[in-house]
């Protein structure tokens, strides 16, 4: 089940980095660069239609509304694009990782932290 679960996971990775790509593209047909748009939009946003912690519901909502928004979406985009954009998704997929962001942000973080830590104690 765990394996199942595991693949299926990858696959919707690898869809929202072809529909991230084919929000890019000029050749993307209308209605499928906006449902490219909303999904990358709700997948990206930190508001959810049900607070994730709600048990259950609160996660049950994202799965649905991802998978079926994605299904849609790449339904709409024309099968020779389609193709290209998973070849681009694969090829992303395999460059190497870079961790200087991650860090970046990090450190980002903690300073901000510590200002405002700094700043609440000085009042």
């Amino acid at each position: 089940m765990f394996k199942r679960l595991k693949a299926w996971v990858e696959e919707v990775k690898k869809d929202i980095a072809v529909l991230w790509l084919a929000s890019k593209d000029e050749r993307t047909p209308n209605g499928a660069h906006l449902m490219s748009s909303i999904v990358l939009a709700y997948v990206l946003s930190p508001i959810d239609l049900i607070p994730d912690f709600i048990p259950v519901i609160g996660y049950l909502d994202d799965v649905l509304i991802i998978a079926l928004g994605i299904k849609l979406a790449i339904k709409w985009i024309p099968a020779e694009l389609l193709a290209e954009f998973r070849v681009k998704a694969k090829e992303i997929a395999q460059m190497p990782k870079s961790y200087k962001g991650a860090f970046v942000i990090i450190l980002t973080w903690i300073l901000f932290i510590l200002l405002l830590v700094t700043w609440l104690m000085e009042k």
